[in-house]
């Protein structure tokens, strides 16, 4: 395997409103809510509480993590690519984080993050719940202090833009692209917090969240112009 690729661990994360009952918000969040709710609507017609059913997971003042899938390429023994994929999830927002942290502790210092649009939402997202959990940052997201050159987390959706400044271009779009087989299964990022609450189906959101994984590893060896993993490689997590 080539050198870089053993120290990289892709993930994606799944998040959703902290809470499926607005009226129990603390006041004081519910005031901060409505101010940054007076932002972000665009229809007089849409109430502060639709809208944090819709847009709350988005922020980590107001959400929770939900799902923190993650994935680490190995050699087989014909020598291909293959890659493992396991899922850090569940109602307990601090526990998944914890046990999430514990694993990133035992690994080599050399590891390096890759997500899609990671750099703007995955690694601050998780980097703030935890420490609202109560929870010290493990080593790979403690960037208090560093340069940006000295912090090594990837981004593809950082790759594909090649220095310019487009607007965001999805996972999906890339992988449509790419001719990489889709990861939606039926469910979007804007349809978790649907699933998540109305449904109550954390494993839908969890294989979602995994199948995502497979597709982030996959856009990142097309962009390093490798081959793709044969599915027979694939390790899903149970």
């Amino acid at each position: 395997m080539i050198p870089e690729l053993r120290d990289i661990l892709f993930l994606d994360i799944e998040t959703v409103a902290a809470t499926d009952d607005f009226s129990v918000l603390d006041e004081r969040l519910k005031a901060q809510w409505s101010r940054k709710a007076s932002f972000l609507k665009r229809e007089e017609s849409v109430t502060d509480e639709q809208l944090f059913h819709q847009r709350a997971g988005i922020y980590a003042e107001f959400g929770k993590v939900v799902c923190i899938a993650v994935g680490k390429l190995y050699d087989t023994e014909s020598g291909e690519y293959g890659l493992k994929t396991k899922a850090y999830y569940g109602h307990d927002e601090k526990a998944l984080l914890t046990e999430f942290k514990t694993m990133l502790d035992k690994l080599d210092n050399s590891v390096r993050f890759c997500a899609h649009n990671g750099k703007e939402f995955d690694y601050p997202y998780m980097s703030r719940r935890m420490l609202v959990n109560g929870i010290p940052l493990p080593a790979p997201l403690n960037l208090a202090g560093k340069k940006s050159w000295e912090v090594n987390h990837l981004d593809t959706m950082e790759l594909w833009k090649f220095g310019d400044y487009k607007h965001y271009t999805s996972l999906d779009l890339l992988a449509a692209i790419f001719n990489i087989p889709s990861s939606k299964n039926g469910i979007d990022g804007s349809q978790v917090n649907s699933v998540y609450y109305k449904e109550k189906n954390l494993e839908r959101i969890k294989d979602y969240c995994v199948s995502d994984v497979v597709v982030l590893t996959q856009l990142y060896l097309k962009m390093k112009a490798l081959p793709l993993i044969s599915e027979k490689n694939i390790i899903m997590a149970s």
